[in-house]
Order: C-alpha cells, then sequence, then structure tokens
C-alpha cells in the first residue's frame, strides 16, 4: 500500500475531543443565555457579571465532574466485561473459539475459514482478548479513555466558552454591552459549527446555521423571559 493510500483515523472513543468541543458549545449557549436572561430581567450591570460568572465557574464545575464520573463508569464497566471476557478464554478456549468463529460466519466466511481465523485468534490470549473486545463488545480495549483528561478538558473549554460572552460586561453596560454579547454569542457559536462541520466532514453551512439558531433561540428566549420576570417582580 502506498504511503498515499494509508489513513489515520481520529480517536472517538475517547473523552478530551469530545468534552473540548462540546464543552465550549455548552459553555457559549447556557452563560449567554444566562446572561441575556438577568440583562433583560435588571439594569444593574454588576448583578449581571455576578451571574455570568457564578453560572461560569458552576457550570464548568459541574461538567467537568460529570465527565469524569461518566467516563469513570464507563472504563470500570468495560473492564469489569473485559474481565469476564478473559475468565471465559482462559477456562472455556473451545467455546471462545467456536463463538468468534459464528461471528466471522455471520460476515460472510465460510465454516472452514471462520474455524481457522478465530483458531489462529485465540492462540494468543491477549491477542483473543482484544480480538473479543472490538467483535463482542464493540470497543478498543487500549482507547478507554481517560476521566481526569477528559474532566480538564471539559472544565476548560466550557469556562472559555461561558467567558465569551461575559466579556462585554467586564466595561461595559446597557444595550451595547447586550447587544455585543448577543453577537459574541452568536458569532462563537458560528465558529463552533464550523469545527464541527471540519470534524464530523459535513456540510458546513449545514452546521453552523444549527449552532447560530439554537445559540439565537437561546438568547432571545430568555432575555425575553428574563423581561418579564423583571416587570412582574418590578
Amino acid at each position: 500500500m502506498s504511503p498515499s493510500m494509508v489513513h489515520r483515523h481520529r480517536d472517538v472513543q475517547g473523552g478530551s475531543a469530545r468534552a473540548a468541543v462540546f464543552g465550549v458549545s455548552d459553555g457559549l449557549v447556557s452563560n449567554v443565555a444566562l446572561i441575556l436572561g438577568f440583562a433583560g430581567a435588571s439594569a444593574d450591570p454588576s448583578l449581571v457579571r455576578l451571574a455570568g460568572i457564578t453560572g461560569l465557574l458552576a457550570g464548568a464545575i459541574s461538567m467537568a465532574s460529570g465527565e469524569y464520573l461518566s467516563l469513570k463508569a464507563q472504563a470500570e464497566l468495560v473492564e469489569r466485561e473485559l474481565e469476564i471476557e478473559r475468565i471465559s478464554i482462559r477456562e472455556n478456549p473451545e467455546m471462545e473459539t467456536q463463538e468468534l468463529a459464528s461471528i466471522y460466519r455471520e460476515r460472510g466466511l465460510d465454516p472452514e475459514q471462520a474455524i481457522r481465523v478465530a483458531a489462529e485468534f485465540m492462540a494468543d490470549p491477549e491477542v483473543a482478548l482484544d480480538v473479543h473486545a472490538r467483535e463482542e463488545l464493540g470497543v478498543d480495549p487500549k482507547q478507554l479513555g481517560d476521566p481526569v483528561k477528559a474532566a480538564v478538558a471539559s472544565f476548560v473549554f466550557f469556562a472559555l466558552g461561558a467567558f465569551i460572552p461575559l466579556v462585554p460586561w467586564l466595561g461595559w453596560q446597557g444595550t451595547a454591552a447586550v447587544w455585543t454579547s448577543v453577537g459574541l454569542g452568536v458569532g462563537a457559536a458560528a465558529l463552533v459549527g464550523g469545527v464541527l462541520a471540519r470534524l464530523t466532514e459535513r456540510p458546513a453551512w449545514r452546521m453552523i446555521l444549527r449552532q447560530t439558531l439554537v445559540a439565537s433561540g437561546a438568547c432571545g428566549a430568555t432575555y425575553l423571559i428574563g423581561g418579564l420576570l423583571g416587570a412582574s417582580v418590578s
């Protein structure tokens, strides 16, 4: 195979890349909604800043802890299943060989080829475990993801996304800060859509439109609700 024919796949099973992309998106949408909700309810910029900073910290911590716990639980579940498979390969190799051969028969190999391939894989217990994990569990045991890295990535990128709509409120107030927050939020959402389009190789316009519509909808709905609540409190 020539070098030009070789291609590499991204690690889509680990948690860090997912946490980074969706952390920015979640932080952006949730905090722009929170900030504009408070802006609609109160003209006090210090209150809006406090809400934005609190939303940033609370959301980033929540996202990081949730990412850590979910990925840790997933890894522990897979590790438990791998241990069950390891014991079965050691104690019931004939049954596991037949099980693997049946998978290959379902994929189109004739019975003799299927049993021969299965027996070759079963000759080495570690190779057998790796093959059974991929074929039966649908996982790569070497790519279970790092919960700590995923949690850190989730915290950092959520905080980054949440900080963007907060920037105008650090020095401005009123209508100028509101519209600048909206512009930064929608612009950043479009950028996230472009990144997602590149990663997924889907039409850029569709991903950008989806992200901007979600961000715009969150901005408009929460600002309107905040205004109604502020008026009712007054």
